[in-house]
């Protein structure tokens, strides 16, 4: 069952927003998202937080200054997801611009898994380096850092993920999530706090000198990075990542970016003079995902990397190949998941979390189910692949109401062997258990998030922005909206009304095409992946789309939710 539930408006909000000259929709829009304040609105980038609040910054900075004084080789340990290799790519471009003998390294997601494992230590060590820098990764890695101290390589962790009970036992650990660490923006993505380490960096090498006046690096031309990896990593979206989000978009949209990141539009055919937040979470951003699931990640650092506008175009080309070669494998990864919950769809939905494992599965592309079945059945859903050594690998997607990786700690302490490894957030995580315990972890598993979970979370609850009338249903309200930056945690309008279908059709066979009418003006409306028949009258939740077609452009509603009014 799903319900509609408006937001609430606090009208003090809206005052002091209409007030500073915010639009009355808009000023609506960012009071139910919690802002209470016009200065909450300021997205320039003298409102970023300041580096010298995150915990360990300053001390990276130190150790990197020393290392770049010395002429220390240093070697990156990326993650093999979006934010990873966008953290690498503003590491080594930013530790090059400073003169630093810099190389990275990023695991083969099938061969040596997730993060600085010792494996990973051993081909970190070919390099010879004297720094080792993890980024987007390490704060788990107790067994990598020791082996890495061992071999004699200082140590910089640079990472976002909720730490354990014990930290390993690096040089400097830089994490808003670390305890200790008072830094107000916990939502920085890994790339996030990886562009806050080379700003500190930077303020060292200004004070001892070390940069020649008027010719210092401009890490502010890193920002595109520095957006897409935040809006791929689904953050949630505060006030201070929002700021990072909207200078990467206002270079990108002015036609300052990475080589790489202008192929990735060019080959998602989205325009970089229109980019939106949109565009890295479902355009670039699953592009550079696939190098990671399906084949190496190394693929979609050389791209970010790529200072050739012609060699950048090649390797987009070829993420966007493995793109659609990661789809087909998805699509039939859905039908067996689809099939296997046919008896739970049978049982009224009574489970509280699913686990779901298929011997073929693809252990990339496992995340992307988890997070299908979870959109559908609206439950915690952890898929599993197989992996090596009798091991599965599990990845798994949650719903309000449970932390995933919190729930997972509970499993694991209840049985001490269940769970090999695990880490990550509320709403992703991780994990690894023997394919053997797979009963008991389902089991487990099934138990802990009952515990967790109310029977209303169990609902699904669709929040909208209350209903807009007819003349406010515009080409210029979807362009305004469309310029500002939603996501995670502050997410884009979506609306609900009454209306009256005068039409409805199927196009291609897999998508329903309506027009509608709400107080005499007619309007366009498409629910995608829909064949059921419509209601002559239905209430829908809806958000704002331009459609563009043969030229001309025009307002439509994209429906998320219908149902008969």
């Amino acid at each position: 069952m799903t319900t509609i539930h408006p937001r609430e408006f606090p009208s003090r909000a809206i005052s002091s927003l209409t007030a500073a000259g915010v639009s009355p929709l808009l000023a609506r829009l960012f009071a139910a998202r919690g802002v209470l304040s016009p200065t909450e609105l300021d997205l320039s980038f003298k409102a970023l937080l300041p580096p010298g609040l995150l915990t360990g910054a300053r001390e990276a900075a130190e150790l990197l200054a020393d290392a770049i004084e010395a002429g220390a080789r240093m070697v990156i340990v990326a993650d093999y997801d979006c934010d990873g290799a966008t953290a690498c790519a503003v590491g080594v471009r930013a530790l090059r611009a400073f003169g630093a003998d810099v190389h990275y390294l990023v695991p083969d997601r099938l061969a040596l898994g997730y993060g600085l494992t010792p494996p990973m230590v051993e081909l970190a060590a070919r390099f010879d380096p004297e720094v080792l820098i993890t980024v987007d990764n390490g704060i788990a890695s107790i067994e990598g850092i020791a082996q890495a101290r061992a071999c004699g390589m200082s140590t910089v962790i640079t990472d976002h993920h909720l730490p354990g009970e014990t930290l390993p036992d690096a040089d400097v650990i830089v994490n808003p999530n670390q305890p200790g660490c008072g830094f107000p923006g916990k939502s920085l993505a890994g790339v996030g706090v990886m562009f806050y380490v080379m700003l500190a960096l930077r303020a060292e090498l200004r004070t001892r000198g070390a940069l020649e006046a008027g010719r210092e690096p401009n890490l502010a031309n890193l920002l595109d990075l520095v957006a897409l990896g935040t809006v791929a990593d689904v953050v949630p979206l505060d006030h201070n990542n929002r700021i990072l989000v909207m200078q990467g978009l206002q270079r990108i949209r002015a036609g300052n970016m990475q080589p790489g990141v202008r192929a990735l539009f060019a080959v998602s055919g989205r325009d970089a003079a229109q980019a939106t937040a949109l565009d890295f979470g479902f355009a670039l951003g699953p592009r550079l995902n696939a190098a990671g699931r399906i084949a190496d990640m190394s693929l979609g650092i050389e791209c970010l990397l790529a200072d050739d506008a012609g060699q950048a175009l090649e390797l987009a080309r070829e993420l966007d190949r493995l793109n659609h070669e990661r789809r087909e494998i998805e699509i039939e990864m859905q039908e067996a998941a689809r099939q296997i919950l046919e008896t739970f769809n049978a049982d009224g939905g009574k489970c509280a979390g699913l686990t779901l494992f298929e011997p073929d599965w693809h252990p990339g592309v496992v995340g992307l189910v988890a997070s299908r079945v979870r959109e559908k059945q609206h439950r915690p859903v952890i898929a599993f692949a197989r992996g090596q050594n009798g091991e599965l690998k599990g990845s798994g997607r949650s719903i309000p109401g449970l932390h995933l990786r919190d729930a997972l700690e509970l499993v694991a302490r209840r049985d001490s062997g269940l769970v090999l490894r695990f880490g990550g957030h509320a709403m992703a995580a991780g994990l690894t258990i023997l394919e053997e315990n797979l009963p008991a972890f389902r089991a487990a598993f099934e138990e802990v998030a009952a515990s967790l979970l109310d029977p209303a979370d169990l609902q699904r609850r669709i929040d909208t922005d209350g209903a807009l009338v007819a003349a406010e249903i515009s080409l210029e309200t979807a362009r305004m909206i469309e310029r500002e930056v939603w996501g995670q945690g502050f997410p884009a309008p979506v609306f609900d009304n009454v209306f009256r279908v005068e039409r409805q059709r199927i196009l291609k066979d897999r998508h329903l095409k309506l027009d509608l009418s709400l107080g005499g003006t007619r309007l366009e409306a498409i629910r995608f992946n829909c064949v059921e028949h419509v209601p002559d009258v239905i209430r829908a939740v809806y958000r704002l789309d331009i459609n563009e077609y043969k030229g001309l452009s025009s307002v439509q509603l994209v429906l998320e939710h219908f149902e008969a009014a």
